[in-house]
């Protein structure tokens, strides 16, 4: 009998004296949970929860600040206080239960953060070099300022160790120690800059001050830049040097490669690509490093699908697979793999909801799955239900619909699906239309195949009346119709203007010269732009907000700007659209200012599209609300806090009755999901 091959994927990996039991990783990255700058039990769960999943190494903080002048920029664990060696202790021990082990990235932010925080320290760096993205204005490092932050590194070491961490590796790119490298940052004349040598000298003294605090025995690594990828950075050569000179240093135990800059959101989407992007652009780079350095290597860059990361293992490219986006999409990917269940991987689409909100100064959130950042409320292994199976009426196979269908499959109830259409996704389907970001149709798939394991009935091309929905005799019933679109207000010309939906759709083709209004401020309404640039348009993209889409965050706003660059798009801010009327085979549109009243600018075009959200499609829930036990009502504080959810207002009702997403109001695909996951779960 020839036995199977061995999953490259669940070898493990022997790094100094650690033992990882497979060869996938969670890179560091900040998810922005900690309170007051400390690993808290949101923060803990998180990495919890992907240890849970299987995984071999997790990577806390990205990064854990060393020193008071490099204050938080996005949430950051404050590595500088003793008080954190608790709360870190804490989540090491919750990752060890199951084998996993943790390290964690430690800091100085140099520019990469702003002077009004915190303490209102100024923001130092190499050299007085602007970053763009933070906006700070740095001071050049002095020599006290070189000495004491390598105190406060060594420091720093010395509580991660204390901590029981497994080893902490350096954050070198776009911070202080890599400001130092670049030539594009290092305009120094004194030892610490002009030669390579001279560039890596403050390197050199930090990794012995930390190798002094630490031991010879205590996993040090670094993530580093090695190739800036632009003509004033550190170049590829230089990069691969000083991964061969750290390699060769007896002071690291292993590289983490980063290729590209990160100073603006144009920059960093080249490192962290979003969806319509290439998928591991640079894992053929990260290749490159290992075979010059012959030396234990880490990369994560968009490598989303357990295909990659195995060919990433086989081909020798890679020691450890660093699949960070994907776990916040499924913490338990490698559970499945070890188990047979690879098709039942929730799939990263590459949306990058997480990582914009953070950089917008939210917390991390996956577009679709709600429970990712609230283990502590929400299961990512869904339980079944205790009592009687229930009969649940599900209407509307859009995100919300889909999720809540999953979610009452998984509790063992049965479950019936009406759609009107003669597919399911709702809107997810239309923003697929935009061929940049047809990856989102995994959202609505992953669903689809779910609920065909489930047993759940999905019937298409069904109009749901409350009579219909009567005679499934249901114990629940879930209204997920969405939303249809609606106008913004306007003076005049309601009948003359045309939906986003309709250009996103195909059922309406750009004219020559468009305007389009845009006062939602999300995808909708940039990728009907996209779409409509695309075709050859000149388009007027017109906006009431002080920036174009500020509910879109910086890393989703790349592409959509490198197609109005590319296609001539203008762009207007601060301006509102008051009305349209016709003018023979044209539109004259009147513009507005909420700054200067009577001010007032007019447009002759052929076609104005405008996005202005959603109205919910509510008449079924209207029409079933006084035949339902709640009458529609859901107790929000015992939803928060704990208990039935559902008030009994209705003797003579026989069904639980609640709407969920864009059928109650317009907002997003996380809204829609998380509503349909937290709802379905109380039902």
């Amino acid at each position: 009998m020839t036995s199977l091959p061995k999953d490259p994927l669940l070898q493990p990996y022997h790094l100094k004296h650690l033992v990882l039991k497979n060869r996938v990783m969670s890179t560091s990255h900040e998810p922005a949970y900690s309170e007051d700058g400390m690993p808290k039990e949101r923060y803990r769960l998180y990495h919890a929860e992907k240890a849970k999943g299987g995984m071999a190494l997790t990577m806390t903080a990205g990064s854990a600040i060393v020193s008071r002048d490099s204050p938080a920029a996005f949430g950051n664990l404050h590595l500088y206080d003793d008080a954190i060696v608790p709360w870190l202790a804490e989540l090491t021990d919750a990752c060890h239960e199951h084998d996993c082990k943790v390290m964690i990235q430690i800091t100085h932010l140099g520019r990469r953060t702003g002077w009004n925080k915190a303490d209102w320290l100024p923001v130092l760096s190499a050299s007085p070099v602007r970053e763009p993205a933070h906006r700070a204005f740095p001071k050049t490092a002095e020599e006290w300022d070189i000495e004491r932050i390598i105190g406060d590194y060594a420091s720093a070491a010395q509580r991660c160790q204390a901590a029981g961490l497994d080893g902490i590796e350096f954050e070198a790119y776009g911070h202080l120690i890599d400001g130092f490298w670049s030539p594009a940052t290092n305009h120094r004349d004194d030892d610490f800059g002009g030669s390579l040598e001279n560039r890596l000298r403050f390197t050199d003294m930090v990794l012995d001050a930390v190798r002094a605090a630490v031991g010879k025995d205590f996993v040090v690594g670094i993530r580093m830049v090695a190739d800036e990828d632009f003509a004033a950075g550190l170049s590829k050569e230089e990069g691969i040097e000083i991964a061969c000179r750290l390699a060769n240093s007896g002071k690291v135990d292993f590289l983490n490669i980063i290729r590209g800059s990160i100073e603006s959101d144009a920059a960093l989407s080249k490192v962290i690509p979003v969806t319509g992007m290439r998928s591991s652009p640079h894992l053929d780079f990260a290749g490159e490093v290992r075979a010059a350095t012959k030396f234990p290597t880490f990369h994560a860059a968009r490598i989303q699908d357990v295909a990659t990361a195995r060919h990433a293992i086989t081909s020798g490219k890679l020691d450890m697979v660093g699949m960070t986006r994907a776990h916040i999409a499924d913490p338990h990917i490698m559970r499945k793999v070890m188990e047979g269940r690879e098709h039942e991987i929730r799939p990263c689409v590459g949306a990058t909801y997480c990582l914009d909100r953070i950089y917008e100064g939210g917390e991390a959130l996956c577009i679709h799955n709600a429970a990712t950042g609230r283990e502590a409320t929400i299961p990512h292994v869904i339980a079944r239900a205790d009592g009687a199976r229930k009969r649940v009426v599900v209407v509307g196979a859009g995100p919300a619909g889909l999720e809540a269908a999953r979610v009452a499959g998984e509790r063992g109830h049965m479950v019936t699906v009406l759609e009107a259409a003669s597919q399911a996704g709702g809107q997810i389907r239309l923003a697929a239309q935009n061929p940049r970001r047809k990856e989102l149709i995994g959202i609505v798939d992953w669903r689809l195949a779910e609920l065909e394991r489930l047993g759940v009935d999905i019937r298409y091309d069904s109009w749901a009346e409350s009579q219909d929905v009567l005679d499934l005799e249901p114990d629940v019933v879930v209204v997920a119709t969405g939303g249809i679109p609606q106008n913004p207000p306007l003076g005049a010309g309601d009948d003359l203007v045309t939906s986003s939906w309709d250009i996103l759709s195909g059922a309406v083709k750009a004219a020559e010269n468009v305007l389009l209004y845009d006062d939602n401020g999300g995808h909708q309404g940039m990728g009907a732009a996209e779409l409509i640039a695309n075709q050859g348009a000149r388009l007027e993209l017109v906006s009431p907000e002080r920036f174009f889409a500020p509910e879109m965050g910086g890393l989703n706003h790349v592409p959509y700007m490198a197609a109005f660059h590319a296609r001539g798009v203008t762009i207007t801010i601060n301006t509102r659209l008051r009305s349209v009327k016709r003018d023979g085979n044209q539109l004259v549109v009147t513009l507005g200012s909420d700054f200067a009243d009577g001010w007032q600018a007019t447009r002759l075009v052929d076609q104005v599209v405008v996005e202005h959200g959603t109205a919910p499609l509510d008449e079924l829930y209207l029409a079933l609300k006084p035949l339902s036990i709640n009458t529609g009502a859901v107790d929000y504080e015992r939803l928060i806090e704990g208990g039935d959810i559902f008030p009994h207002r209705n003797p003579a009702g026989s069904f639980t009755l609640y709407r969920i997403g864009d059928a109650v109001a317009s907002r997003n695909i996380h809204a829609a999901v998380y509503d349909g996951m937290r709802f379905t779960l109380r039902a």
